[in-house]
């Protein structure tokens, strides 16, 4: 398992006084991200051989999100790498050891100069160490999305969207999913899980549309292109 180490920051928190849930996105990215560099398979090196990591889908569990100041150790490991996809997981521990957070998330290698997923070469197998997967339930195959819809304004895409794919980064569907629920008057009590599921990604200037589907278990929400078809599906769930 890799490890990094941090102090939750002001700059991470919401309004109040807790780590946002897009600011723990960003450190389980950040987390795998470092992860890559230490077995030299960043993501200047795979872009030097034509490939880059893409996130397909993830799924969090949340104890409980740490206050400002606390110290957090945040950990990642692969447990599976076959064929065109892979699987990693994720854990938030707070000073004494106990898990506040817990994730899974899928992955596919892409071809960048093809354009298309491609297998996944030996090379990667240095991810894996032994360690297994958390016990989690099995990650969703698909949202559904149920009822009728309400949709949010247009979100333009710009610069701050975007990572170095030039596509928007995975974390912010996530924060455009929240805007939209504040600007339509929605809330979420208790946030137990999340699940994201990628479908294309966005570019600069793309335009996508919130569409918001409630039912007795939680919120879906689907960011949409012009044309009615899913960029990410993110689903919130009370515990």
């Amino acid at each position: 398992m890799y490890t990094l180490e941090s102090r939750v920051r002001y700059s991470e928190c919401n309004e109040t006084g807790t780590l946002s849930l897009v600011s723990a996105m960003n450190y389980l990215q950040d987390c795998s991200s470092f992860h890559s560099e230490s077995i030299d398979r960043g993501f200047d090196v795979l872009a030097h051989e034509g490939l880059a990591w893409v996130l397909a889908a993830w799924q969090i569990e949340i104890t409980r999100l740490p206050r400002f100041g606390e110290k957090i150790t945040v950990g990642t490991w692969a447990y599976d790498l076959s064929g065109l996809s892979a699987s990693r997981c994720f854990v938030i521990r707070d000073h004494t050891g106990a898990p506040v957070l817990r994730a899974e998330s899928t992955w596919y290698m892409i071809d960048t100069v093809a354009g298309k997923v491609t297998r996944i070469p030996q090379s990667e197998q240095a991810y894996l160490d032994g360690t297994p997967r958390l016990a989690m339930p099995p990650m969703p195959k698909r949202i559904s999305l149920k009822g009728s819809a309400q949709s949010a304004p247009h979100i333009l895409v710009t610069q701050q969207h975007l990572d170095t794919n030039r596509h928007v980064n995975n974390a912010q569907y996530v924060m455009m999913a929240l805007d939209a629920l504040g600007e339509t008057g929605q809330t979420y009590c208790g946030l137990h899980r999340i699940i994201v599921q990628y479908r294309r990604q966005a570019h600069l200037d793309d335009s996508i549309t919130p569409r918001i589907f409630r039912d007795e278990a939680g919120i879906s929400v689907s960011l949409d292109d012009t044309a009615g078809k899913a960029y990410a599906i993110v689903r919130l769930e009370d515990k």
